[in-house]
């Protein structure tokens, strides 16, 4: 079974340092699938927003201007990139600033709009994909042929996202992904949810291969 991509499209949804991003490169790698992190495109809104000094806390001001810039994601799962008006923002929306604003920015439904027009068209385009994020399988690509809903308890998604920022504090950081996930489950526009159809898979104890080995067996079973 395939969808109109000529490929499958593999929805993975998630809360925040449950190992989306690293099993979904590692799946679309060893599958050989274009890969799509669509958690990237917020906070590349975001960053442009606060280079513009919008008021990210002023969703009028932020509706007003979710038009203006231009994203580019590049879908290569070895070498994924994030361009914003042609300029290579990688490194630049996973600063502290980036994230600690991209929150409010993405509650905004124009936001979400025109990024959700954007997905689509990326997902849409030749080959199969895996695609990262909070509302991809309920709201972005619910017709995906296999739906995937990450979890892992909080101390664990702390101290993996810990690691990845340089051994932060766990416990100020496991404070921030709750606060995270109380905001994106909460809003009004594409909710944080577990869509229709996913399998549940809980990484706690999981080491990285062995959750990229089981989401391949999925993948495989799903699409024959």
């Amino acid at each position: 079974m395939e969808s109109s991509t000529g490929g499958p499209v593999v929805a993975v949804d998630g809360t925040s340092g449950s190992g989306k991003s690293s099993t979904c490169r590692g799946v679309a790698d060893r599958l050989g699938l274009r890969y799509l992190d669509t958690g990237a495109q917020f906070r590349a809104m975001t960053w442009w927003m606060l280079r513009e000094g919008v008021d990210i806390h002023d969703a009028d001001a932020v509706a007003a201007r979710a038009g203006e810039p231009t994203i580019v994601s590049g879908t290569d799962p070895l070498a994924p990139t994030i361009e914003v008006d042609g300029v290579d923002v990688a490194v630049e929306i996973r600063s502290d600033r980036v994230t600690g604003a991209v929150s409010p920015v993405s509650t905004v439904p124009e936001v979400r709009a025109r990024l959700l027009e954007l997905q689509r068209e990326i997902i849409d385009a030749d080959g199969g994909i895996v695609v990262e994020g909070r509302d991809i399988g309920s709201v972005v690509w619910p017709q995906a042929e296999v739906k995937l809903y990450l979890t892992a308890d909080a101390n664990a998604r702390a101290l993996r996202r810990a690691a990845e920022e340089g051994g932060s504090d766990v416990a100020a950081t496991e404070r921030v992904l709750a606060e995270r996930d109380r905001i994106d489950s909460g809003r009004a526009t594409a909710p944080l949810v577990m869509a229709d159809g996913a399998v549940h898979v809980d990484t706690t104890y999981h080491s990285l291969d062995e959750v990229i080995d089981q989401v391949v067996q999925l993948v495989q079973q799903a699409v024959g």
